[in-house]
């Protein structure tokens, strides 16, 4: 609409001739009646929503325009307004003024537009106000739906503006009902949902229960609940550390990572930026009651608050406790370590189904590959085998190229020489010569991989013939000893007889020489 246009609006409430103005009194009186609690509605559903009561007023006239197209179709162009005096919303319709009529809907005569504003020039665009009292149920309904819209719109706007800024934060609600899976949280004036995907699949909620969340994200676009919450998020522990810890919610203890498997096992790496603060202790509390408080809330989910490190080895060993580590091997370019534990502490490093190794390397961000030592010697004297065979050396060169990381001749053969030939302990004419082996070695197609594969079968069926010579050893000896107890038990009665006859008569003896030593000792004293 055009200023013009507005302004002639303004006219045509005092321009109108007198048949017009009492018509229009007459019907105003009947749209007072129908508004005459408008005002007080539109004020009482802003204070209850808390929607601002322009945003209403725009609902209602977007509604009204609505009704009107159901009613009349195409009448051009329309305008619904508010008018706080009357109470009531006013539609008008605007026709452009000439005497070339073409459209009766969009057009009206010169004369008749002077009839309603005599100021009215040909061109010019004036409104006239429409009887919105003759809308059909349909026109109703649909005015009805189009302001539930308008209103349910603006409250999401709100919730929006209200939770965008708290994106990461923790959050409290109340249980209030599963919908669909997804488990729908009241937080007072509105809703939020954590769905199937961010539960806890050991968690169970009664209605009406509290409970806290991660709050992962909102959207607006969404249709059911905006707000979305988490109980996987490994953010929870952080956030619900810094709620228990003061020294984690001033920073002075900072948690550097968290890992998770929900419901079963959390791991967490601290550190102190103050030394007279221990970051452990600061996070498990006076016997233990901030992290019982933490646990307590994840239901029962165990937590290993461990050390942060600078360096990544200490760190990985200190995430892979309670298992004591050997030696870690680093692999920069592959960011991998093999993380050497004593053979009695192998299932202890792995974790029940790799649990342990696992939140480790989470919380490092590590690929952890866990061996046991007699693993390890096996694989390092395979190693060090085919380096011999491949390269012509002797165990001590393979011993040295082994500790300064080449594990195969792949890798002194793509080495560049001037990196290669700073190794200690080997002469630059014999590393020059086992470079040159190794490269013989690539184009001939050779793999360590593949000798590697041979030499374990050769392992493997040499322990499998240990193990059969062993276990015959064994069957011999058995038989040996059954044997042996067999021909005890089978001896003659009579033969028995004299044995157990001879033993008795040798006890008797022993007795009677005793008891002469003893009458001696008495005679003699």
């Amino acid at each position: 609409m055009t200023t013009e246009a507005k302004a002639t609006e303004t006219k045509i409430k005092s321009a109108k001739p007198k048949s017009v103005k009492a018509k229009s009194k007459q019907k105003g009186k009947v749209k007072n009646k129908m508004f005459v609690e408008l005002d007080r509605v539109l004020d009482q559903i802003s204070r209850d929503k808390n929607i601002p009561k322009p945003k209403l007023i725009e609902a209602i006239e977007h509604a009204f325009l609505s009704a009107a197209r159901k009613k009349w179709g195409h009448l051009g162009e329309l305008e619904a307004h508010y008018s706080e005096e009357n109470g009531e919303i006013e539609l008008f319709q605007f026709k452009t003024v000439t005497d070339d009529i073409t459209d009766p809907n969009t057009q009206m005569t010169l004369k008749a537009a002077q009839a309603l504003d005599p100021d009215v020039q040909e061109g010019d665009s004036i409104g006239v106000k429409m009887d919105s009292s003759e809308f059909g149920r349909i026109a109703a309904q649909a005015a009805k739906q189009v302001i539930i819209t308008k209103v349910r719109d603006a409250e999401r706007d709100l919730i929006y503006n209200e939770y965008k800024d708290r994106v990461g934060e923790l959050v409290t609600g109340t249980v209030r009902r599963y919908e669909k899976g997804d488990l729908i949280i009241d937080l007072g004036r509105s809703e939020a949902s954590i769905p199937r995907t961010e539960q806890v699949p050991t968690e169970h909620y009664k209605m009406g229960e509290r409970v806290q969340a991660y709050f992962v994200e909102i959207n607006p676009h969404a249709r059911g609940s905006m707000i979305v919450l988490s109980r996987r998020h490994p953010n929870l522990v952080r956030k619900l550390f810094e709620m228990e810890a003061p020294e984690v919610s001033d920073n002075t203890v900072e948690i550097k990572s968290v890992a998770r498997e929900p419901g079963v096992r959390a791991k967490i790496a601290v550190t102190s930026k103050d030394s007279d603060v221990d970051p452990v202790g600061a996070c498990v509390g006076v016997k233990g009651s901030r992290v019982q408080s933490v646990v307590q809330e994840l239901r029962g989910e165990k937590i290993d608050i461990v050390m942060w490190d600078e360096d990544p080895a200490r760190f990985v060993c200190n995430a892979i406790a309670p298992a004591e580590v050997v030696k870690v091997i680093i692999k920069e370019r592959e960011r991998s370590m093999e993380v050497v534990v004593p053979d009695d502490q192998l299932s202890l490093a792995i974790g029940r189904k790799g649990q342990n190794v696992r939140l480790a390397a989470q919380l490092s961000g590590w690929n952890i590959d866990v061996y046991s030592e007699t693993r390890v010697q096996e694989q390092s004297n395979r190693c060090k085998a085919i380096l011999v065979k491949v390269l012509g050396i002797d165990d001590s060169n393979a011993i040295i190229l082994y500790a300064h990381g080449f594990r195969n001749f792949e890798d002194i053969a793509h080495i560049d020489w001037e990196k290669f030939k700073e190794v200690p302990g080997v002469g630059a004419e014999k590393l020059k010569e086992i470079k040159e082996a190794a490269e013989k070695a690539v184009k001939e197609g050779q793999s360590t991989h593949a000798l590697m594969a041979v030499l374990q079968v050769q392992d493997e069926e040499r322990k499998a013939k240990e193990r059969a010579e062993k276990e015959e050893k064994e069957a011999g000896e058995a038989k040996t000893a059954r044997e042996l107890a067999e021909a005890a038990f089978s001896k003659p009665k009579e033969e028995t007889q004299e044995e157990t006859k001879r033993e008795s008569g040798e006890e008797i003896k022993a007795e009677e020489e005793t008891k002469e030593e003893e009458t001696k000792k008495e005679t003699n004293g």
